[in-house]
């Protein structure tokens, strides 16, 4: 006879947190938001701490390196997705860490024969105003020039015309030899006033930059998530099938921590991937594993040494697995009961392993929930999706801003790999949808406005670390009425009538 379950699966919408006592010291600045990422044994600490409890989603329509760099930024990580070519996903991964280490490699790069109409495509294709002029157009060929945003007027100048009438020459140039420490590459653009610090070879060949905006952007942001080398810190996905060629090249290109990407983890491909991956790395390449959605799940991947686990199926905004199968559980329920178990582990083996909620994240304050009922970071994808630094195009439709968002499971995608059951080599039905979200902005505005929210409602609760909240949070069950009588009710909303400013 098959097992039931006597609790109905609930989701964070059932759940309100009870406010407790809090004492004067209990202010939103004094919040601090550190947790542990990867695994850790009692009385050690994590090999990597996040500074916000915030990864993105391991998906093609969430995580690209702008969008890793904006949220390792924030102190928190994103996992780059593997729905790509191994060659792709790795290049993805060494642009994210070449970003932070001082010492940029140029992805602008342009030969002095090519014209405005080029500089303007590469502007557009990579973000950046700055472009290396270089004999080959390589990242390493010998420089000859620059070209910034101050050297010409698309209103005022000819498409056609080539780059060598209106760049800045190299002998205009200040440039440092190779070998400058990134002190002293600061300082030079510090007395010369200058926006970009060109370093290169004996030969006069481009080795990297050095922007002013780096340094001042480090200072701006205290959060920053940094490995050893004052690199940012970025993860990214793998699955059960190529995992021996993926895995060395992501390592290779300096991933900081793996994850499994898949839609359900309690299985015997996840225990061999990560066996694969002990046996030629050790401890030293860190994995995470899931999803699961029940302490058994937890258990499987625990012991087979998965460095955290993921918790969630069905519950993301364009999953439709509960759908079209018939298998997951509420995000909440599904969170509680691993968390207890991730608990009872810790005491048994003194390993502790963290949890990762994964999907059901409608509101800001399902984050404090989530938080409250043991997770120790969260993973998002139409969160991100919305803001300016994923990687899709922003498309106007109806005269509002939308970005496109598509799931794993999706005919788009075309990742059956992350459903993967140890059969052919395709996706045979659907797990996803392909939609829009309403676009939002940047990533920094929209994430310190929802880690005020959390903050905020720890103090309502007396906590000033997460691990507080999980042992002072109180929270209740709430009806469907509850639910409409939290929100305005009884009221016409007034709308501000649009001004005509002429």
């Amino acid at each position: 006879m098959a097992y039931y379950f006597e609790e109905a699966s609930h989701t964070f919408n059932e759940y309100l947190l009870v406010p407790g006592y809090s004492s004067s010291e209990c202010i939103p600045t004094a919040v601090c938001l550190d947790t542990p990422l990867v695994r850790y044994r009692k009385g050690e600490e994590s090999a990597i701490t996040l500074k916000t409890p915030l990864v993105s989603a391991i998906m093609q329509s969430v995580s690209g390196e702008r969008l890793a760099i904006a949220l390792a930024r924030e102190g928190g990580c994103s996992f780059i997705y593997g729905s790509q070519s191994i060659e792709d996903e790795a290049a993805m991964v060494a642009a994210v860490k070449g970003y932070k280490a001082g010492f940029v490699v140029s992805n602008s790069n342009i030969r002095p024969d090519q014209t405005l109409a080029d500089i303007i495509a590469l502007k557009e294709k990579t973000g950046h105003s700055t472009v290396a002029v270089t004999e080959d157009g390589s990242a390493t060929g010998k420089l000859l020039g620059i070209v910034t945003g101050r050297d010409y007027r698309v209103s005022r100048m000819d498409p056609s015309l080539k780059v060598s009438e209106f760049m800045t020459p190299l002998e205009k140039l200040v440039t440092a030899p190779e070998g400058t420490s990134l002190k002293k590459a600061n300082d030079i653009i510090w007395d010369h006033k200058l926006n970009s610090l060109p370093i290169v070879d004996e030969n006069g060949n481009l080795c990297y930059f050095v922007f002013r905006k780096d340094y001042d952007q480090h200072k701006a942001n205290p959060n920053e998530l940094l490995d050893a080398e004052k690199r940012y810190v970025v993860g990214a996905g793998i699955n059960t099938r190529d995992y021996a060629e993926r895995v060395p090249a992501l390592v290779e290109a300096g991933v900081d921590v793996l994850c499994i990407d898949s839609s359900e983890g309690f299985s015997e491909w996840q225990s061999r991937t990560i066996a694969w991956i002990r046996e030629h790395y050790g401890e030293d390449v860190k994995v995470g594993a899931g999803n699961v959605v029940d302490r058994d799940g937890f258990r499987f991947l625990a012991e087979a040494g998965a460095d955290f686990i993921k918790v969630g199926i069905g519950g993301g905004s364009i999953c439709i697995t509960r759908e079209t199968k018939g298998i997951g559980r509420g995000q909440a329920t599904a969170l509680i009961e691993v968390c207890k178990a991730r608990d009872e582990y810790f005491e048994e083996t003194g390993i502790y392993v963290p949890v990762c909620s994964d999907g059901g994240i409608v509101h800001d304050h399902h984050i404090t929930l989530a938080l409250a009922m043991g997770a120790d970071f969260i993973m998002l994808g139409r969160y991100f999706a919305r803001f300016e630094e994923s990687p899709t195009a922003k498309i106007n439709i109806g005269g509002t801003l939308m970005k496109e968002y598509w799931g794993e499971g999706s005919n788009r995608a075309r990742n059956w790999q992350r459903y993967d059951l140890g059969g052919a080599g395709k996706l045979s039905f659907e797990e996803g949808v392909d939609s829009y979200v309403p676009y939002a902005g940047t990533l920094s505005d929209n994430v310190r406005v929802t880690l005020a929210k959390v903050k905020s409602t720890m103090c309502n609760c007396g906590a000033l670390t997460i691990p507080e909240l999980q042992q002072k949070a109180r929270l209740t069950l709430v009806s469907s009425a509850s639910i409409v009588e939290g929100g305005a009710h009884d009221v016409v909303l007034h709308t501000p009538k649009a001004t005509n400013d002429r």
